[in-house]
């Protein structure tokens, strides 16, 4: 299977100023990042179009929401310093205080060969969520750049102007993240090795059926826990298991899936070769209520790489980095950044951020 869009290695990048859609919507706490994932994700990109010649590298990202007002806590002024201090061995990182406006062009053409620019918040204004065509053009225009990448996948399903009016007004390619994320998720649907698990938690059964009926013909197993199991999900298919059992707090609440059920949830992990899991189990921001999340998650981890496993964005790819953190033997194939974005696409939506990149 191979990536249906052009990507940064289908430019040539000497001499060019690359303008790049990241994704730095990270926690912020006193004025530092409080985890750097997103960040770090971002490097493989930007160190390529680097070390292949691009002249300038200009970041764009929004951070939380604003809406549509500059402030303070919102800067992305904290991501930048963050990731200047973790893109080493190539030209400086600065920041500047807006994304449009006089002070743009200037500051961007004093910059020196190989320097990395960080953007304020998109979101500061109102029109980027509102896909607006001439802020776009300031954008384009003030930032003089060539080439549009975008790399920020959790933002690609939706239709703002850093997701979809500017890829039309420059050549527009992926970044090496939303290839690596788009060849997982849709290699799972579309080339996906047998056995196929497919695991679904969460709260909102609305948001879940989408993806529990796009896998029925290709999974060999779904397994359903977290709050729509709690709820009464009813199974429609055999191969559809449904968590029974659950751990409660003293009101009575079902806020955990029970070990009997984890244990046989575990027990397909083992036997699967295609993994897929969206929603954790339970109330993993509880220790008490995140056994069952912490028991997938590990055996899972620990499968080894000749088994594809793919976590899902949102609360579980945060549940999952928390487990990562705290011990280095979990590996996996993907832990998507994307919460909606992958839900979205694994769903079987179009993703707008995506569709108006080139195509190969």
């Amino acid at each position: 299977m191979s990536f249906r869009k052009l990507t940064i290695r289908d430019v040539d990048w000497g001499g060019k100023t690359a303008l790049v859609r990241v994704d730095y919507n990270v926690p912020i706490r006193d004025g530092e990042v409080a985890e750097d994932m997103r960040i770090r994700a971002s490097l493989p990109t930007i160190e390529y179009l680097l070390t292949h010649g691009a002249n300038k590298v200009i970041l764009l990202s929004h951070l939380g929401r604003p809406e549509g007002q500059a402030k303070a806590e919102f800067s992305l002024k904290p991501a930048a310093k963050r990731l200047a201090l973790l893109l080493t061995g190539f030209g400086p990182v600065s920041f500047l205080d807006t994304a449009v406006g006089e002070k743009v062009k200037p500051v961007v053409d004093s910059l020196p060969n190989g320097a990395v620019l960080v953007l304020e918040n998109l979101r500061f204004s109102p029109a980027e969520e509102a896909n607006d065509e001439a802020f776009a053009r300031q954008i384009v225009a003030e930032t003089g750049a060539d080439v549009f990448v975008q790399d920020g996948f959790a933002v690609i399903h939706r239709a703002h102007a850093s997701t979809d009016a500017i890829a039309r007004l420059l050549p527009a390619v992926a970044g090496l993240l939303v290839e690596k994320e788009v060849m997982h998720l849709e290699g799972a649907i579309a080339q996906p090795e047998h056995p196929v698990l497919v695991i679904v938690g969460g709260a909102k059964v609305a948001d879940k059926t989408p993806l529990i009926e796009r896998f029925l013909p290709i999974a060999d197993n779904i397994a359903v826990g977290g709050k729509i199991a709690a709820d009464g999900y009813t199974a429609t298919d055999p191969k559809i298991f449904v968590a029974k059992g659950f751990a409660e707090n003293a009101d009575g609440a079902k806020l955990d899936i029970d070990a009997a059920s984890a244990t046989q949830i575990v027990s397909m992990i083992q036997a699967a070769k295609t993994i897929v899991w969206n929603g954790t189990m339970g109330m993993t921001e509880e220790a008490e209520f995140s056994r069952g999340s912490q028991l997938i998650a590990e055996a899972m981890g620990r499968l080894g790489a000749d088994v594809k496993t793919i976590i899902g964005g949102g609360d579980t790819a945060g549940y999952v980095e928390s487990l990562m953190r705290k011990d280095a033997s979990l590996h996996y194939s993907l832990v998507s950044t994307g919460g909606g974005a992958s839900l979205e696409l694994l769903s079987g939506k179009t993703l707008p951020g995506l569709e108006v990149l080139q195509n190969r």
